[in-house]
């Protein structure tokens, strides 16, 4: 299970022709898979646009259409650079992403990838991403990026919530709310919190609705337990899939889910609901991108990384015409909607948030989104205390 629930299966999937390998275009002096930044190109945008173009591939991984609007960054990209887009197992993990990586032929690499905190370690150590300086990286919090390096940044977060299906008789309100009779053999989780982004987060929100805290992960595992006992836990991975068929009705989800999965469950002839739990309000760290090192499209990779951190306020993929797609590069790239708003359109708090703010670049969420109105704040496991709880949950969560 990718490292939050993939509704986006749910939705169209990217249709590409499988990823083939392409060798290093040279830009200047210096090839693609060398290049720290856009200025390494000659002709800089205008360079990378081209040079992206020639590639005309972009492999990405674990990366579900309605998932931060996700779907419309993919579609906005290949209709911008005229780049095929394929995208591997939308299911899969934070872990799997960095497996992939690691063992993968070279014709099926990622060429960029989108992991949550508690994989970085592992990655970072086994030194599989390649350094580059996005031309916002001024805008990145210092918190949340390899300030030495450039070899992962943050991109976007957001806040879990209760995903539940209208037709149950019962409304969930809390976290604590899942325990009772009304919910038995509705309950899922998503992933295994070993190695999905969103399921540990969830453990973690458990854990503080029960009197834990962000570095106290046990409670949590004891919720979780007790939900099973009960008959409430639903031993399935929490993704489409098992909700189309019916599998479960309740997950605990990423808020910024809420925009693509409402409006996909409705072809299905389904109506879902978000809420923020009232006792607990769980933030995420950022999700993190970062370029693979021996990326097959390297020219690509790095335009993506442009793109998904640009502020930009532009045209979505529906509103592109011809005209626009014959602008040279860089006037291309500034005529559409940068990544860090579509992550905005999504339901997502892109990670540049603050600095767009402040230069009123950003555009306004998405009028479904779920916020909590309460008087909880709102509490964040940083990166030592992820560690710390997978290590505890190794050895628990087989065993619940």
């Amino acid at each position: 299970m990718r490292k939050h629930v993939a509704f986006g299966a749910i939705a169209a999937i990217v249709v590409a022709i499988l990823p083939v390998a392409v060798s290093s275009a040279s830009v200047g002096a210096v090839k693609a898979s060398d290049a720290t930044s856009v200025k390494d190109f000659a002709g800089g945008m205008n360079g990378l646009v081209t040079a992206c173009k020639k590639e005309g591939k972009l492999n990405v991984i674990t990366l579900p259409r309605d998932w931060a609007n996700f779907g419309e960054a993919m579609d906005l990209f290949s209709k911008a650079f005229g780049v095929k887009i394929y995208d591997d197992n939308p299911d899969g993990s934070s872990a799997y992403e960095v497996q992939t990586i690691k063992t993968a032929p070279a014709s099926k690499q990622p060429d960029v990838v989108d992991v949550g905190t508690s994989v970085l370690d592992d990655a970072v150590g086994s030194d599989i991403f390649a350094e580059y300086r996005v031309q916002t990286w001024s805008a990145i919090p210092a918190a949340y990026k390899d300030n030495l390096n450039a070899k992962y940044y943050g991109d976007y977060a957001g806040q879990i919530a209760i995903m539940y299906d209208t037709s149950i008789p019962v409304a969930p309100k809390s976290i604590k709310d899942l325990l009772k009779p009304e919910f038995k053999g509705m309950v899922a989780i998503s992933g295994d919190p070993t190695q999905a982004q969103q399921a540990l987060m969830s453990v973690f929100a458990a854990s503080v609705a029960n009197g834990g805290s962000v570095n106290n992960i046990q409670p949590g595992i004891d919720f979780y337990k007790a939900l099973k006992a009960n008959g409430n836990f639903v031993a399935v991975n929490g993704n489409s899939t098992n909700f189309a068929a019916g599998a479960f009705k309740v997950v605990l989800n990423w808020n910024f889910n809420g925009p693509g999965t409402v409006a996909a469950v409705k072809a299905l002839g389904k109506d879902v609901k978000f809420v923020i739990p009232s006792d607990a309000v769980l933030q995420g760290t950022p999700y993190n991108q970062a370029i693979n090192k021996t990326a097959p499209h390297p020219a690509c990779a790095r335009l993506w990384e442009e793109f998904m951190y640009s502020q930009n306020k532009g045209k979505i993929t529906s509103q592109l015409t011809a005209a626009d797609l014959k602008l040279s590069g860089s006037a291309l790239f500034a005529k559409i909607l940068g990544g860090q708003n579509i992550f905005i359109t999504g339901g997502a708090t892109p990670v540049e948030f603050p600095a767009m703010v402040a230069k009123k670049l950003n555009v306004a969420p998405p009028a479904s989104i779920t916020s909590y109105a309460g008087k909880l704040a709102a509490v964040t496991p940083n990166a030592d205390a992820q560690a710390a709880a997978k290590k505890i949950l190794v050895a628990a969560w087989p065993n619940l």
